[in-house]
């Protein structure tokens, strides 16, 4: 076999120059990440002004804080199930909850209901991250 030849006949040059590209990708993706990490983070979600933003944590947690304009919809005292009827299923809908469990399956069931539109933002920080609202109390 040739020794300038790597197992998969591609020269071992080549294969030095594609690690070395791999690697500076890498680099230049950490780099990018700790420099973004630094400033205010940019909204990755462009939220509609008609869309319906839902907590579905508690009285309480709400209070503590909530992202501002925020429907209280109670996941675990059955409220958003029972108010399901009354939403409309065509109107785009955000929700969240503490850690992103009860947000997930309150997606779960508006999609089981017919409702086509709907985003799982997952935690409150993760919700006022990812759209830009501001976290609220009151």
């Amino acid at each position: 076999m040739d020794p300038h030849l790597a197992s998969n006949d591609q020269p071992k040059s080549a294969l030095g120059s594609l690690r070395r590209a791999l690697f500076s990708l890498f680099v230049v993706g950490i780099l990018g990440a700790s420099l973004s990490a630094c400033g205010e983070s940019s909204p990755s979600l462009n939220v509609e002004s008609d869309a319906v933003i839902i907590d579905v944590r508690t009285p309480g947690e709400f209070a503590a804080g909530h992202l501002k304009d925020a429907l209280l919809k109670d996941y675990n005292a059955g409220q958003l199930g029972a108010e399901l009827a009354n939403l409309d299923p065509s109107a785009t809908y955000f929700v969240y909850c503490r850690s992103g469990n009860r947000s997930a399956q309150a997606v779960a069931m508006m999609e089981q209901a017919g409702f086509t539109k709907v985003t799982d933002l997952g935690s409150l920080e993760q919700a006022s991250s990812a759209t830009g609202i501001a976290i609220v109390t009151g």
